[in-house]
Formats: C-alpha cells, structure tokens, sequence
C-alpha cells in the first residue's frame, strides 16, 4: 500500500480500533490528551528528541517536517515546561503541518484552542524553555515514549482517547485488521440489539455460584 493512502484510509478509524489492530501495541502514555476533544491527529510522524527545558529543537522541527506531517516530541522526562505556543502554532500553520504530539507541556491555552492547530500534550504550563545552540537533540531520528518506540514515517493517529504510533512496516496490515474489526463489532451490536448477551457471543464463562 502506498504511503500517501495511509491516512485517508486510517483517518476512518479511531486510535483505539487501531491500537487494537495493531496488537496492542504503540500507544503513548494516556496523559497525552488533546486540548480540544474534538481534535484528532492523524498522519507521518516526524520523531523530535528535545534536551529537557529546551524547545530550540521544536522550532527546527517545524521546518525540517513536510506539510501533513506530524511532531511527536519526547522531552527526557521534563514535563513541566510550557514547549509550546501561540507563536509556534503560528508558524506550524503557515508550514502545513498536520499536529503536534508531546510528552510534556505547551502554554497559551486559550490562543491554541482558537487557532485550531491539533497539540495533544500532558497538559498546560506557564514555565518558559531554554534555547541553547549546543543542547544536544534530533530531528528524524528514533525516539521512545513509554514502551512505543516512534520511527521517521510512522503513521500517528490520536483522537479523544489517545494516541497510538503505528509502525511503517505494519500499517498496511493493521488497516485491513482494522477495518475487520469494525466488521465484527457491528455484528456484534446486531446481536446486542437482537437480546443476545456477550457472555454468549464472546463465550465467557459465567460467574461461579457463590
């Protein structure tokens, strides 16, 4: 499957249908929330190592990703930084890019809620960052967040629930799993509907008499 139909295709699947698909694997820490409900990321990863304290590698970022690109930033454990805001927003919008996935903190709030650009972070903090020119960073380059491991290119999906990074390698495969599994799952709501239960459906055993 080529690369540029991943994302119409996985745009009509949520992160947990996906992550599921995947085998349970690739989703980042559940404090990675979006900032609106409503937003939803879904598109090529671009991985950003920033040294703790310093956004100076998020500003390159914005201008080494391509259009419909996604940043997804690992920050070395330093969450309570304020990595982002409305001026970044302003310039990721004016490059195309498709969002922003941190594991830490942007500021700015209620700016960033109006410009509309899509930031899933741990939340908000006012503590301002650092710019150091030595501090020791990349762009492209592997990153782990928790157990998922996010590679240049890999497809990023995040909605209400969360997100989940899904391996070049695997997309073609988890789609076709993905779309089986909505399949499946629609049966199932029939079968709901119909007065069946999901301990006979799923054919769990029934609690043992006390």
């Amino acid at each position: 499957m080529p690369v540029e139909t991943w994302v119409p295709k996985a745009q009509g699947y949520s992160s947990a249908t996906l992550h599921e698909a995947a085998g349970q694997r690739g989703a980042l820490p559940s404090a990675i929330k979006p900032l609106e409900p409503d937003w939803k990321v879904c598109g090529r990863a671009v991985p950003v190592s920033s040294p703790p304290g310093d956004n100076l590698w998020l500003h390159r970022a914005i201008y080494a990703a391509q259009p419909g690109d996604i940043l997804v930033v690992h920050t070395g454990g330093a969450y309570e930084y304020g990595y982002w805001g409305d001026v970044m927003t302003t310039a990721a919008l004016a490059r195309g890019l498709g969002g922003l996935v941190i594991d830490g903190c942007v500021r700015d709030g209620k700016v960033l809620r109006e410009l509309g650009f899509p930031i899933f972070a741990r939340g908000l903090c006012i503590r301002g960052t650092r710019k150091d020119p030595s501090g020791a960073g990349s762009i492209r380059l592997p990153i782990r967040i928790d157990d998922a491991v996010v590679q240049d290119g890999d497809l990023v999906v995040g909605d209400a629930d969360g997100v989940v990074v899904v391996p070049q390698a695997d997309v073609e495969a988890t789609l076709v799993r993905a779309q089986q599994r909505e399949r499946h799952e629609e049966e199932v709501r029939v079968l709901l509907r119909r007065g069946a239960s999901t301990l006979d459906i799923y054919h769990f055993p029934a609690a043992p008499p006390e």
